[in-house]
């Protein structure tokens, strides 16, 4: 079966950074619901459809085409007093950001993660960016298997199952 949209490609993925260092890998094969649902980037996607079992590449991926430039302004501080207690460096948060001209107490959808990368004297440091964000990388994918999705797994944009989500 090829990957299409609609289908599910369960993969096992390794990315590396420009000079070939690993920065993670999937322990077990992963299932991505494939058809533009936002389950992994549209490189990957892209390099993945039409393909079937057994394909395996290694994608270049820019800033652009990956996890996008950093972005200073999603550098911020919050005194410690204000910050949760148990969290620690590397832990992350789920802050409200109003867009410009909009009031925080009426933001749609305006969360935002950062993870904290100092915590100093009274101030807690976070990062807004992706981790990987302004990283040029290679990406490794092997695929394990595909198979059509169901139609629930279509109604929910992600799949279920084995190597999949469950609720």
């Amino acid at each position: 079966m090829k990957i299409t949209k609609d289908t599910i490609a369960t993969v096992e993925l390794k990315v590396a950074n420009k000079l070939g260092q690993v920065i993670e890998k999937t322990d077990e094969p992963m299932a991505l619901l494939i058809g533009g649902y936002g389950n992994t980037l549209p490189a990957i996607e892209a390099a993945l459809e039409g393909q079937e079992k057994g394909f395996a590449t290694t994608i270049e991926l820019t800033p652009e085409t990956g996890f996008g430039e950093r972005d200073e302004s999603l550098l911020i501080s919050i005194p410690k007093k204000d910050f949760p207690p148990g969290v620690k460096v590397g832990g992350q948060l789920q802050i409200r950001q109003a867009k410009d001209g909009e009031d925080e107490a009426t933001a749609e959808d305006g969360f935002h993660v950062f993870t904290v990368v100092k915590i100093k004297g009274d101030s807690v440091h976070l990062d807004g960016n992706h981790p990987l964000a302004g990283q040029h990388l290679k990406i490794s994918v092997k695929v394990k298997d595909v198979r059509a999705a169901t139609q629930e797994e279509i109604d929910h944009g992600h799949a279920h199952g084995d190597h999949g989500h469950h609720h």
